[in-house]
C-alpha cells in the first residue's frame, strides 16, 4: 500500500537528501546531488523502481519515530512481540563521498531484522551489475557505483535482482550499514566509521541549531523548519532547492506534477528574511552570493530558477516507465517554467539584496551595478503581461502580484540610493517609475465594488499572492483596500479549517491545466500574517496554530494540503512552506513581545 506523503521523513548531507518511510524503507534518493538521477525511486512507482528497507521481519510501520534532538538524525522504533529495536538513519555531511548510514540498535529482547536493497539507477530504469569485493557488495551501471558494507559483517545474498540480509539484534547490540556512492571509474571510496559519523553528525546539527536566537512558544517548529531549510541547501554553492523531490502530485491522480529540485529566485526574499531573523547571517550571505552569481549577465536573460550551481538549462522530460505517486502521472524531470517571463522575480531580487544590506551583510559594488541593469530592463518591460509567480501554463496576463513586485523593485532602488547617496543611480527616475506602477495597479488591479485587488487586470478572480501587498509595503496594513482584500481572499479562496487556495481552478482555469489542487500551505501562512498586520492578532494566532497541526509527526510540510482527505500533497518537504512558517512565527513572537 502506498505510504502517504506525510509518512516520510527527511535525511540529508547538504548536497542531496533521502525520504525514509514509516515502514523503514528509503523510497527516494538522488546521488550524488539533489538534481541527479534517483537510485531509489519507489515513491514514484513501486518497489521495483528502487528502495532500501530495514525493519523487523514481518513488521509494518514503526511504532514511533522522531529526530534526535535538534538534528537531522532520524530514529525509528519498532516494538515487537520478541523485543524492541531502533533504526537510526542519517547522512553525515560529506567531504567527497555521499554516504547513507543505517544503524540497527537492540533496545530490549531479541528482534529478527530483514533488509532488502533494490538499487535501480536512472530513476528506477536500470538494474545494476552486482559483485563482491573487499567486503562490500558493489553495484555498477554506467557512471554510477554504489558500495554496501556492514559493521559487524552481516551475511547478504542476491535474490530477484536485490540484495537481502537477515540478522538478529539483542539488547545493547548494534549493526551498522553504510551505502556509499562514487563515480564508477574511481577507486573504492575511503571507509568511514558509522558510529563516529553518528556522533559527529549529532554534534554538527546541535551546534548549528544552538545558533538560532529564537525563543518562546514557537521555538520548536521554527528550529525544525530552519533545520529543514538547511537540509535543502546545496552546501558547495549556498543555493536552496524548493524541494528534494519531483512529481509528487498537487492532486492525487492528476497531472500537476513538477520537478522542484532547483533554486527559485522568488524564494530568496523570504529565505533571506527567515535566516536573518533567526540569526543565521552566514547562510544568508551564502544565499545572497549564490543569487548574485546566478543572475549575472544580460538582464533580458534573467530566469525564474536555476540549477544548484546556477545552471540555466533545465529541460523538462517525462519518464514514461514510472507510474507516478499513487498513479499520478506524468513523472517529470527538469522544469519548462524556466523559460517563462515572470516579472515579479526582478522585484524579489531587488528586495533580497536590499534586505541583505539592511541587515548588515556587506554590500558589493558590482552587485549594485547588476541591480541597476536589472531595473533598467524592468523599466521597459513591466507593462507587459507575464506568466506570474504561479507559473501558469495558460495565456500571459497582467498579474497584479507581478506589477506590485515591479513597484517593489523601483522602491528598493529608491530607498537604497536614499540610504547611500554615494551610489550611482537616478533616484528621481526610479521614483517616477514607482509612482506610475502604483497608480496603474490601484486603477486596473483593484475592484472598487468588491473592495479587493484581483488576480489580474480585468479579472473577477482572486489570488492569494495579493495577501503580500502590505508585507512588501505597497499599501499600509490598515488601508481599507488591504483589509478588503484579506477578507475577500479568506471568503472566496478559503477551505475547511481556514486554509486558502492560491487561486480558483474551477472552469477555465487561469493556469491552463485540468484538474484541481489542494490548499497552498505557504498562502495559508500568508493569510495568518495578513490577519496579524491588519490588527486581528487573535485570529492570526489561531490560524497559525491550526497550520502547525498540518505538520507530520516529525515536523515536515509539503507544498499543499487536502483539507477534505486530511493529507499532504505536492513535493515534500517544501522550502516555501517552511519559510512561511518561520516568517509568521517570528512575526507573532515579535507581536507578543511588543505587547
Amino acid at each position: 500500500m502506498t505510504l502517504r506523503i506525510e509518512d516520510y521523513a527527511l535525511i540529508g548531507d547538504l548536497q542531496t537528501a533521502a525520504l525514509v518511510g514509516m515502514d523503514g524503507s528509503i523510497d527516494w534518493l538522488c546521488l550524488p546531488r539533489f538534481d541527479s538521477a534517483a537510485c531509489f525511486a519507489a515513491i514514484l512507482g513501486d518497489k521495483e523502481n528502487g528502495h532500501w528497507r530495514m525493519a523487523p521481519k514481518g513488521a509494518g510501520r514503526c511504532t514511533r519515530r522522531g529526530y534526535a534532538g535538534d538534528s537531522l538524525v532520524l530514529e525509528s522504533v519498532w516494538e515487537t512481540r520478541t523485543g524492541t529495536v531502533k533504526v537510526i538513519d542519517f547522512m553525515p555531511q560529506r567531504d567527497e563521498t555521499p554516504d547513507v548510514m543505517r544503524i540497527v540498535e537492540g533496545v530490549s529482547g531479541t528482534v529478527e531484522m530483514e533488509a532488502v536493497l533494490r538499487l535501480r539507477f536512472d530513476y528506477g530504469s536500470i538494474v545494476p551489475w552486482m559483485r563482491r569485493t573487499d567486503g562490500h557488495r558493489v553495484a555498477v551501471a554506467g557512471p554510477d557505483s554504489v558500495w554496501l558494507r556492514s559493521e559487524p559483517p552481516v551475511k547478504t545474498w542476491g535474490q530477484q535482482f536485490s540484495t537481502i540480509s537477515s540478522f538478529s539484534v539483542g539488547a545493547g547490540e548494534k549493526v551498522a550499514f553504510v551505502l556509499s556512492w562514487h563515480p564508477s571509474h574511481h577507486r573504492r571510496p575511503s571507509l568511514i566509521d558509522p558510529f563516529d559519523a553518528l556522533e559527529s553528525s549529532l554534534r554538527d546539527w546541535e551546534d548549528w541549531s544552538t545558533r538560532c536566537r529564537t525563543q518562546g512558544v514557537y521555538r520548536e517548529p521554527v528550529v525544525r523548519s530552519l533545520i529543514t531549510l538547511k537540509a535543502l541547501t546545496y552546501g558547495p554553492t549556498g543555493g536552496i532547492v524548493a524541494a528534494p523531490t519531483t512529481s509528487l502530485p498537487e492532486e492525487l491522480g492528476g497531472v500537476r506534477n513538477w520537478d522542484y529540485r532547483f533554486c527559485w529566485l522568488r524564494d530568496s526574499t523570504l529565505t533571506l528574511g527567515a535566516l536573518l531573523s533567526a540569526g543565521y547571517k552566514e547562510e544568508a550571505a551564502a544565499w545572497r552570493d549564490w543569487l548574485v552569481r546566478a543572475v549575472a549577465g544580460d538582464p533580458a536573460d534573467l530566469q525564474i530558477m536555476y540549477g544548484l550551481a546556477g545552471e540555466r538549462r533545465l529541460p523538462e522530460t517525462v519518464l514514461p516507465w514510472l507510474s507516478g505517486y499513487a498513479g499520478s502521472s506524468p513523472v517529470r524531470t527538469g522544469n519548462a517554467a524556466v523559460e517563462q517571463l515572470q516579472l515579479d522575480v526582478y522585484g524579489e531580487v531587488m528586495d533580497s539584496l536590499f534586505l541583505a544590506k539592511q541587515q548588515g551583510i556587506p554590500g558589493q559594488r558590482h552587485a549594485w551595478y547588476l541591480q541597476l541593469s536589472l531595473l533598467g530592463f524592468l523599466e521597459s518591460k513591466w507593462r507587459e503581461p507575464d506568466e506570474g509567480l504561479w507559473e501558469v501554463r495558460g495565456p500571459r496576463r497582467h498579474f497584479v502580484h507581478s506589477k506590485v513586485m515591479a513597484w517593489v523593485a523601483a522602491d528598493r532602488a529608491v530607498r537604497t540610493l536614499e540610504a547611500d547617496p554615494s551610489l550611482r543611480g537616478d533616484a528621481a527616475r526610479w521614483r517616477a517609475m514607482r509612482d506610475e506602477v502604483h497608480r496603474e495597479v490601484c486603477e486596473k488591479g483593484y475592484d472598487p465594488e468588491r473592495n479587493t485587488f484581483t488576480q489580474y487586470y480585468g479579472s473577477a478572480e482572486l489570488d492569494a499572492a495579493t495577501l503580500l501587498i502590505p508585507r512588501v509595503g505597497f499599501l499600509p496594513p490598515h488601508d481599507p483596500r488591504v483589509v478588503g482584500t484579506v477578507d475577500a481572499v479568506r471568503a472566496e479562496l478559503g477551505t475547511a479549517g481556514g486554509l486558502v487556495r492560491r487561486y480558483s481552478t474551477e472552469g477555465a482555469s487561469v493556469d491552463g491545466l485540468p484538474g484541481d489542487e489542494g490548499a497552498f500551505v505557504a498562502c495559508s501562512f500568508w493569510l495568518a500574517d495578513a490577519l496579524r498586520m491588519t490588527g486581528r492578532v487573535k485570529e492570526a494566532r489561531e490560524l497559525f496554530e491550526r497550520l502547525l497541526t498540518l505538520r507530520n509527526d516529525v515536523g515536515l510540510l509539503a507544498e499543499e494540503y487536502d483539507p477534505v482527505a486530511g493529507r499532504q500533497l505536492g513535493n515534500f518537504p517544501q522550502a516555501f512552506s517552511h519559510i512561511a512558517l518561520v516568517t509568521t512565527a517570528l512575526a507573532l513572537a515579535h507581536e507578543e513581545n511588543a505587547g
